[in-house]
């Protein structure tokens, strides 16, 4: 027999990079599972999510930011956010509470205008500005498309994050839970891990490495209460290795140290990481290493 009682669906995240989608799905599911960076670009594959309340479920598929590819990298991480765009029941958009629209959100714009999928815009940050901005803001924005709902919030304190999920739910069908109720993710836990020890380096490095930068876990082996955990950090240049692993592995030991906190609180048990660099040159336009960093574009083009 049919459940009738629930509504479930899928929504996604969509935003220029940097807008605060990672954190704004981390407020809403109420765990750390996408990465967060004050760097642009760092969600990488559409990490699932799911919310579950007696309302029903919400499985949120966080796409990389839309923008114009520079790489094999950024041409996968464009498709996959644009394929996600016509799969969902409902689309989030994320901007900043601003009246100037530039290149980039009109970008987004046109991505919109080809599908049929209601788009609820999201305007994040608004504890940054007064409520004339805020509204100007939104006028602005609604000359441009037509929203199903516009919803201020804050993603940083989880402000308007119940009037959020209660616009979210009024978008998905009636029907049965995907997953049980205690799923948070389909990330397997080594995706997770590697997005965890990428986010630290995010956090450690200069502005100029980052997007240069891949991390594969290459063993996770459990024994009573701890799991020892092997990954290598994959960098373009030689350069780029020493400052990585910095003097006496000062850089790669403060990397190791502020992931293992984060590795720690997401298996519940205790953590020993070894971490190794390797240079592999310009991995971001090599499809083979693309796919052995978990990047497939055959997923996407199903």
């Amino acid at each position: 027999m049919e459940n009738h009682t629930t509504k479930t669906g899928f929504a996604t995240l969509i935003g220029r990079p940097n807008v605060g989608k990672s954190t704004l799905m981390n407020q809403l599911i109420g765990q750390k599972i996408a990465i967060t960076s004050n760097k642009p670009q760092t969600t990488r594959n559409r990490i699932q999510t799911v919310f579950t309340d007696d309302r029903g479920q919400i499985v949120f598929l966080d796409t990389p930011g839309i923008h114009k590819a520079k790489n094999k990298l950024g041409n996968y991480m464009v498709s996959v956010a644009e394929h996600t765009l016509k799969e969902v029941d409902v689309i989030l958009w994320l901007v900043e509470p601003t009246t100037f629209i530039g290149a980039g959100e009109r970008h987004i714009i046109e991505r919109l205008k080809r599908v049929n999928t209601p788009v609820i815009l999201v305007v994040n940050k608004i504890d940054t500005v007064k409520n004339e901005e805020l509204l100007q803001c939104i006028d602005t924005y609604r000359t441009e498309y037509d929203f199903a709902e516009v919803v201020p919030v804050s993603a940083k304190s989880g402000k308007n994050k119940e009037e959020l999920l209660k616009c979210i739910y009024q978008y998905l069908p009636y029907g049965p839970m995907f997953y049980d109720e205690d799923t948070i993710t389909d990330q397997p836990e080594r995706a997770i891990v590697a997005e965890l020890i990428r986010e630290q380096a995010l956090h450690a490095l200069d502005d100029e490495i980052p997007h240069g930068i891949a991390v594969s876990v290459d063993s996770m082996k459990y024994r009573k209460n701890i799991v020892d955990i092997d990954a290598t950090i994959v960098c373009e240049r030689d350069s780029h290795k020493g400052i990585i692993i910095g003097k006496g592995g000062s850089m790669l030991k403060k990397i190791g140290s502020n992931a293992r906190w984060g590795i720690e609180d997401l298996l519940q048990c205790k953590a020993n990481l070894q971490l190794w660099v390797k240079v592999k040159k310009d991995w971001r336009d090599s499809d083979f290493l693309l796919k052995n960093f978990g990047y497939r574009q055959d997923e996407i083009e199903k």
